[in-house]
């Protein structure tokens, strides 16, 4: 159960500025332990991800700037969505209907 919530809650840091592979990692570590398919898993992504960040590293500044614009997109969007930018702006006397969120 342990390895399963680490898990869930790397997939969602993944977007975000922080140790969001290194999370995924954790929980797949912890499944590991009890569980063959998730070897298999871990051994899969660790080699794909491992792949990818060397791809990655021989990649020019257009590629790297497009990544980070990406990465920033996908943070702004989940942020806006989930309300926080309505919530924040409350809070400082900035209260706009476009910064609250949709779904909420």
């Amino acid at each position: 159960m342990i390895g399963t919530l680490v898990l869930a809650a790397g997939i969602v840091a993944i977007p975000y500025p922080g140790p969001g592979w290194l999370i995924v990692f954790a929980g797949l570590g912890i499944l590991a332990s009890e569980f063959a398919w998730a070897h298999r898993v871990l051994s899969f992504v660790r080699e794909r991800y491992d792949r990818f960040m060397e791809w990655f590293g021989r990649q020019g500044a257009i590629v790297k700037t497009l990544s980070l614009v990406l990465t920033f997109a996908v943070v702004v969007l989940t942020l806006w969505l989930l309300g926080t930018f309505g919530l924040i702006g409350g809070w400082l006397g900035f209260e706009q209907d476009w910064l609250g969120s949709p779904i909420f």
